[in-house]
């Protein structure tokens, strides 16, 4: 009787060298057993057909369209499928080739690197950090979340903080599916002060939710060290403002407005299109004098996305990381739990604990959460067993 066992591909390298290979061979042996897909688009189609022929000839796959084969379509989307040890060979050999293959091999290169070894966010701390929610509002979704008291506000800061939140991330305007806007006036009358008494208390890193440049300028000057926006720094300003405060920046996609986003959200191709929408703004953030060390990027769980969409980023975060920005996820007691669970938001602690989870076997950077001290516990057990 045999024992056959497929094995995981994370554990090559250890079952190569439990059966007693020689050290240089599970050396060479392990990329060959290290399996990656990688979609690459805006290909001439030229390029992409010596592209596959590459891949062919190492043994390897590359799949195009008809439109590529027959040179009949502008651009081309290509699907590369091989062996770490073949992409290897092939962005070698891509070097020396015409129609901007040396440009794509490089970003390939960089995709396969930033996959494997996501980039530490740009906060103190080891592996996933948890972002403790602080929102000075009378109208969050969720109760256990809303401190619209000052003093209030500043015990539950410092709270997080000795539950263990790496980042207390404070807002002042609610941003639930059909919330209205504040003036800035309010927003910084809410947030400020209470930035200020926690700065002054706690040495811990404030991230200041809001989409307002003056507001974000004002919290910085309080004693934030992070902005986060939900809309991508798209308002006036605060592109200018990110770049000027000179602290890390997380930006989020969001189709539509807070008021209008869950009004019946769309996507042909939902994980291509939060891509392609945060590479855009993270190019404009750098162009805008953004380090890239301080860009941070959200895929905007529940902001302009049904359950299905919701699920599919979730099943699909690690994608994400192939774009070299260590990547937020928020997902905390959200409606598309309450939509798989049948409870309301105060019901939802072991459904988002169960998310927490599987973002970090993702390699998730930052974990935005109401509960903390439950969300740390996650994070340290199922880290644990990433190093296994």
């Amino acid at each position: 009787m045999f024992e056959t066992r497929v094995l995981s591909l994370k554990h090559v390298g250890q079952e190569l060298n439990r059966i007693g290979c020689d050290p240089r061979g599970v050396e060479i042996m392990s990329p060959k057993g290290e399996y990656r897909l990688i979609r690459a688009a805006g290909l001439d189609p030229r390029g992409a057909n010596i592209l596959k022929q590459e891949f062919l000839a190492a043994g390897a796959e590359a799949a195009v369209s008809w439109g590529t084969l027959s040179l009949s379509e502008e651009k081309s989307e290509v699907i590369m499928m091989g062996t770490i040890s073949q992409y290897r060979r092939v962005l070698k050999k891509l070097e020396e080739q015409p129609f901007a293959l040396p440009s794509l091999s490089e970003e390939v290169r960089k995709a396969l690197e930033s996959f494997d070894e996501p980039r530490e966010p740009p906060v103190p701390g080891d592996g996933t950090r948890v972002m403790g929610i602080l929102n000075v509002t009378p109208d969050s979704f969720y109760d256990g979340s809303r401190y619209s008291d000052e003093d209030d506000a500043v015990k539950r800061a410092l709270a997080m903080v000795e539950q263990g939140a790496d980042i207390i991330d404070v807002g002042g305007e609610s941003t639930r599916p059909g919330s209205e806007r504040l003036s800035f006036e309010e927003e910084i009358e809410r947030v400020v002060p209470v930035i200020e008494r926690v700065t002054e208390k706690r040495d811990v890193c404030i991230s200041v939710d809001t989409h307002n440049s003056t507001v974000a300028e004002k919290a910085v000057d309080a004693g934030a060290s992070m902005i986060n926006d939900v809309f991508g720094l798209r308002k006036e300003g605060l592109l200018e403002t990110a770049a000027s405060c000179d602290v890390p920046v997380v930006i989020m996609h969001m189709q539509g407005t807070p008021e209008t986003m869950q009004k019946n959200p769309r996507y042909d191709d939902v994980i291509g299109e939060i891509y392609g929408f945060l590479k855009e703004r993270a190019t404009k953030a750098e162009d805008a004098g953004v380090s890239p060390n301080d860009i941070i990027i959200d895929p905007g769980i529940g902001f302009g996305k049904t359950l299905k969409h919701n699920l599919e980023i979730i099943s699909r975060l690690e994608e994400f990381n192939s774009m070299g920005y260590p990547v937020l996820l928020g997902a905390s007691r959200k409606s598309f739990l309450g939509e798989i669970l049948g409870t309301e938001a105060e019901e939802r602690l072991y459904g988002s604990l169960g998310i927490a989870a599987v973002a970090v076997q993702k390699k998730v950077g930052i974990l935005r959460v109401h509960d903390v001290r439950e969300t740390v516990d996650v994070v340290k057990a199922v880290s644990s067993l990433r190093k296994h």
